[in-house]
């Protein structure tokens, strides 16, 4: 199992993230980053980042399944973004995926993504 570690101690989360997560030995599924690449097609999906990152999310939502896993099993997840400004439009999307247990969560600005994405989400879940 997991659970949500919260401290007044530290900064409050500034997107839909939880400060950490502790996990109690369990199967661990680590997924790898998705872009927003049509399942079938391989084609990008979307052109603004918001459309993108809701894709990516459907694509780690498929991945997790294969492994017997849910969204609410995730604990970590790293969000790259090829321009910060598309923080909050992004953020929008995640937080419609992940409306409970939030995992604990990075998001970094990279220079460039593959297929030109402009967004990329990696995660790891506990089952």
């Amino acid at each position: 199992m997991k659970e949500i570690i919260h401290t007044d101690q530290a900064p409050e989360a500034v997107g839909p993230y939880s400060q950490a997560i502790k996990v109690y030995g369990q199967t661990m599924v680590f997924c790898s980053m998705q872009i927003a690449l049509d399942p079938k097609e391989s084609r990008l999906v979307g052109a603004a980042a918001a459309e993108q990152a809701d894709q990516c999310l459907k694509n780690l939502q498929a991945v997790l399944t294969a492994s017997g896993a849910e969204l609410k099993h995730v604990v970590k997840t790293i969000v790259y973004l090829t321009n910060m400004a598309d923080f909050v439009a992004v953020n929008e999307i995640y937080g419609k995926y992940f409306t409970m247990d939030k995992p604990a969560r990075g998001a970094v600005e990279v220079a460039r993504l593959p297929k030109d994405a402009k967004v990329g989400i990696e995660a790891i879940a506990v089952i």
